[in-house]
């Protein structure tokens, strides 16, 4: 098995939405606003090449959107899933698998692209992979995160005949060395991957620890639906994580992609920050 790495760009949320009840003049430090109160986020996706398998794991927001929904969210960067790709040399028809955490813009706009008047997938060899319980959610969403859900991003999915359930009961492997862990605070029955890689645990930590500043348990978004239940799955996710030495990957964080973990007497706190491909040198 190997990892990769690929930002899908950069885009701007509000501040206050991503920390939740923390006052400003604390997340201020950990990810400054603009004069807008927005902030600079990541949509970091992660490769894993295993076997004859590509699985991209989200793929960022696309680029199909209208100028109104940009002017929203503010993409910046040079960063995109096909230069991504291309730095360590593949291409989009080369993934067979894409791995949605959840349909938040955010993670899975990337996933449909505009041929003319038709939306079709951006990955042509691919399988898509969500749940039930999450598609059907996403398909009937309530007021409050509707505007995360976009038809074009779903429903096209299913209309190319690539859409598939994962079925893998939580915590056990859905491919060898690939373990589900669903949570349901931020959304319905979201899903983090827990890879096993050169003798150590990665958490793919979407939207359960967004950032490196998140680790915090009281640091919880409020686009959380369920805020206290992320409470609670953080809880349990990470002291599980540190009891095990696992590697967290941020899919939000601006400037970091990984770190691992210590207990002190404020609880679960930030050890190490590094790159994904720090693991590797390390493992020679």
């Amino acid at each position: 098995m190997k990892l990769y790495s690929i930002n899908a760009g950069h885009f701007k949320l509000d501040g206050g939405a991503m920390f939740g009840v923390v006052p400003k003049s604390m997340w201020n430090k950990a990810n400054p606003a603009d004069d807008n109160n927005m902030c600079s986020w990541a949509m970091r996706c992660l490769l894993v090449v295993t076997g004859d398998r590509k699985i991209l794991i989200d793929n960022g927001m696309g680029n199909k959107q209208d100028e109104k929904f940009f002017s929203h969210y503010y993409p910046h960067g040079e960063d995109s899933i096909e230069k991504g790709l291309a730095s360590y040399g593949f291409t989009k028809v080369d993934i067979t698998d894409v791995f949605l955490t959840h349909l938040h813009f955010d993670h899975c706009g990337g996933s449909i692209v505009r041929e003319g008047d038709q939306l079709v997938p951006n990955f042509k060899n691919a399988l898509y992979w969500t749940n039930k319980q999450h598609w059907d959610s996403a398909l009937a969403p309530n007021e409050r995160e509707r505007a995360s859900f976009l038809k074009d991003n779903i429903l096209p999915i299913e209309a190319s005949g690539k859409l598939r359930f994962v079925e893998t009961p939580d915590g056990e492997e859905w491919i060898e060395g690939i373990r589900i862990r669903y949570v349901n605070g931020h959304t319905d029955n979201m899903m983090l991957l827990q890879i096993k890689y050169n003798n150590t645990s990665i958490l793919f930590c979407a939207d359960l620890v967004p950032s490196t500043a998140h680790i915090s348990m009281p640091w919880v978004m409020a686009y959380d639906m369920r805020p206290l239940v992320t409470l609670g799955e953080k809880h349990k996710l990470l002291n599980e994580a540190v009891e095990n030495n696992w590697t967290l990957f941020f899919e939000h964080d601006p400037k970091n992609e990984c770190c691992s973990l210590q207990k002190s007497d404020r609880g679960v706190r930030l050890k190490e920050i590094f790159k994904l491909a720090d693991i590797d040198e390390k493992m020679g």
